[in-house]
């Protein structure tokens, strides 16, 4: 679980997170009471003092993934007191959009009324970012301002990734080819950690070494396509063989390569959009900003001989990140998972209705996203399930675990507010 639980006075003001042996106490003996799942945090019956430490907000934004910290400068130096990691829902999004849109062009073009096209009927503002990229920058900056309400938080530190996708295609571009700046070739083996989560392409193991699959005596570039991680004694072992031929008894590795090798550059597009939207609305919190690049949190946290993980590499960010003590504990996982849609009529995937939904989304209390407890005792099904639940009017509601279980079994741990928990 995560290292501290947020803590709050009775007016709701925050408080300085206290560990979880304290709030067990609290709890206890009942001078505070539960007040919010996730994350954990409490709420004092009588108000306490305000004394404060140095505690810093470090986010480290990604396409997929953004890793969240919370760093306590106290006297026995920096500490990750609570991590989580933030799955972003980009794709998703951007489906259903390409499904309603196919599904709207397949209406006009029927044999129906005729309905004109409406996408030109608006026009987008300046700063406008598609959907799908937006919503990385409100969900982190959603979870940016639920921390700074639940905690004494006095400065925000994000890393300023730029991936400079011109430089990683053509390494040789210079003078007036070269359009949009320079960038340090450090950023590259940040984006080959990235982009193979790290590991080495031959042995899959933790790697740091920079290897031409095909190599530059036999005709190879120095694409990023063309550049993987390796370890010293792959390498001489590969020496100047092409990659068919250094793995033809490891077929399985050999696809697993190739198809790799073949994925594009969405993620570091995606970065590198919401990189200056994100910063704008952080930097409206009014408090100190430090920046960070991506190779400094990289050495960071290498020096530091920490796991790669998203909070870690948070908790890793910025000149302050280069002696920053990491507990292993598990973060807290937080997953969007949408708050459903207004679609009354359901189709299918041809366009046609299927399915009615009502205008009721609460039903006996519950609503679908509500993480809950059923303690069924009588049936075949009886036992302890929780998770997040999927509500029906009949009042039989469906868990993960099981389904139809009548509504009178469950009570709500946590109020559905559109994300996924776990550790």
């Amino acid at each position: 679980m995560s290292s501290r639980a947020f803590v709050l006075n009775p007016d709701h003001s925050p408080l300085m997170p206290c560990t979880a042996k304290r709030a067990r106490m609290l709890l206890t003996a009942g001078r505070a009471a539960v007040w919010r799942r996730y994350p954990f945090t409490i709420i004092l019956k009588e108000t306490s003092g305000t004394q404060s430490q140095p505690l810093a907000l470090k986010i480290d934004p990604g396409s997929k993934t953004t890793g969240m910290a919370l760093v306590l400068d106290g006297k026995n130096g920096k500490r990750c007191i609570w991590g989580a990691e933030l799955t972003h829902r980009g794709r998703a999004i951007k489906l259903k959009l390409l499904a309603r849109r196919a599904l709207r062009s397949s209406r006009r073009s029927r044999k129906l009324r005729y309905r004109p096209a409406r996408f030109l009927n608006r026009t987008r503002p300046a700063g406008w970012l598609p959907p799908s990229l937006m919503h990385r920058v409100l969900t982190t900056l959603s979870w940016a301002r639920k921390i700074d309400r639940s905690t004494m938080m006095d400065s925000i530190a994000m890393e300023l990734v730029s991936f400079d996708m011109q430089k990683m295609e053509s390494p040789d571009i210079r003078g007036v080819e070269y359009q949009r700046g320079t960038l340090l070739g450090t950023e590259i083996r940040a984006y080959l950690l990235n982009k193979w989560d790290g590991l080495r392409a031959y042995c899959g193991k933790e790697g740091r070494e920079v290897e031409h699959l095909t190599p530059r005596s036999r005709g190879g570039s120095d694409r990023v396509s063309n550049l993987v991680l390796s370890c010293r004694a792959c390498n001489e072992k590969k020496g100047n063989q092409e990659l068919g031929e250094f793995l033809a008894k490891k077929p399985a590795i050999l696809r697993k390569i190739q198809t790799q090798q073949k994925a594009g550059l969405h993620d570091t597009a995606a970065v590198n959009a919401t990189k200056t939207r994100l910063l704008g609305e952080l930097r409206q919190f009014g408090c100190p900003f430090p920046l960070g690049i991506g190779a400094q949190t990289s050495f960071n946290r290498q020096a530091q001989e920490y796991d790669k993980a998203h909070w870690i590499d948070a908790a890793c960010v910025g000149e302050s990140g280069a002696a920053v003590a990491v507990q292993r504990r598990k973060p807290l996982l937080i997953k969007s998972m949408g708050r459903g849609n207004r679609q009354v009529c359901g189709t299918d995937r041809y366009g046609f209705p299927v399915r009615h939904r009502t205008h009721q989304k609460v039903f006996f209390g519950f609503q679908t996203g509500d993480i809950v407890r059923a303690v069924v005792t009588v049936g075949k099904k009886a036992g302890t399930y929780t998770g997040r639940v999927s509500v029906r009017a009949t009042g039989s509601f469906r868990l993960p675990q099981v389904d139809s279980i009548h509504h009178r079994f469950f009570s709500t741990l946590h109020k559905g507010d559109g994300y996924g928990y776990s550790f």
